[in-house]
């Protein structure tokens, strides 16, 4: 009884004395070996919640019983859940499903800074051109071109992308 109090599975009277009915169901609630079959629920229903969904509150979800404590089982059972959920990260960083995130910011910059050069070199390549099927003259082709293709670079540079 002195180990169950010291772990915190049983609690005394304020007298020190115990009530045999209180002490049974907190044993029963917080010990590995349920009397009554609580625990081995509760346990399928964190295991059930937990094949779904991988959310950082989930954790906290599953520890808090329905009478608002923390079995011992209960946490045993979110830690195992959350080992569950580390080694699957590992797993797909290991299989190179996850990518670096500052790595794929860098890239993406990289990427659309040479797309945003290509198109302001586009004027220049093309206006001739267009200015001798048009019958225009060749530099206000490239002066209009160029304005366009600004103005539609400032459009898409204002544009605030959702990354989910």
């Amino acid at each position: 009884m002195r180990k169950a109090i010291a772990a915190g599975r049983i609690t005394p009277e304020a007298d020190g004395t115990i009530d045999a009915e209180r002490v049974d169901r907190e044993w029963a609630r917080n010990s590995d070996a349920p009397r009554n079959g609580t625990a081995t629920r509760a346990v399928k229903v964190a295991v059930q919640e937990s094949s779904g969904a991988t959310g950082d509150g989930q954790a906290a979800s599953l520890a808090t019983s329905a009478a608002g404590g923390t079995s011992l089982l209960q946490a045993r059972t979110v830690n195992e859940v959350v080992k569950a959920q580390t080694n699957k990260v590992r797993l797909a960083r290991l299989k190179g499903e996850l990518v670096d995130r500052p790595q794929a910011i860098a890239h993406v910059f990289k990427l659309a800074r040479s797309e945003r050069d290509a198109w302001l070199n586009w004027p220049a390549r093309i206006s001739a051109q267009m200015a001798a099927k048009l019958g225009v003259d060749p530099h206000t082709m490239h002066i209009a071109l160029e304005a366009a293709v600004r103005e539609h670079l400032q459009e898409l540079g204002e544009m605030r992308p959702r990354v989910d």
